[in-house]
């Protein structure tokens, strides 16, 4: 599910995104070997993931990707739920920083950091960023 505006400029459809969600879904599930059951993709700008930010991580300002996991509610099916709130408005700024890179691609980007996330990788030692780097850059290579 993809909620949310995609701001003029970010090069990317919504038919586009809600595919490559699913792609580094697939991926991640493979990665943490737990099924993804439902991830909901919020698109905000930097005012809303401050809010999110704060709210979810105890972080203040804005963020590229902020994660929620949830449990499986009872009657539900063992796996992955939750919501990845995805900044565009970062997208659009930080893409211009980057040699021949897309806002699409750091939009896409952050999806695969937030997806991979959601399978338990974590980003807080160098190793485990450098690990989470190499695999959301290959997930994007091999996204259709």
């Amino acid at each position: 599910m993809i909620e949310g505006r995609l701001p003029r400029g970010i090069g990317v459809d919504r038919a586009a995104l809600r595919r490559a969600a699913a792609h580094f879904a697939a991926k991640a599930a493979a990665r943490g070997r737990v099924p993804f059951r439902e991830v909901a993709v919020v698109l905000q700008d930097d005012a809303f993931s401050a809010v999110t930010h704060a709210a979810i991580n105890g972080a203040e300002g804005p963020t590229d990707v902020t994660t929620q996991r949830y449990d499986a509610m009872p009657g539900e099916a063992d796996g992955v739920y939750g919501e990845l709130y995805v900044n565009a408005e970062r997208a659009l700024a930080a893409a211009p920083r980057r040699r021949g890179w897309s806002a699409a691609k750091e939009l896409l980007l952050y999806v695969a950091h937030g997806m991979d996330h959601l399978s338990g990788a974590d980003d807080l030692t160098p190793r485990g960023y450098a690990a989470m780097r190499r695999r959301e850059l290959a997930w994007l290579r091999s996204c259709p």
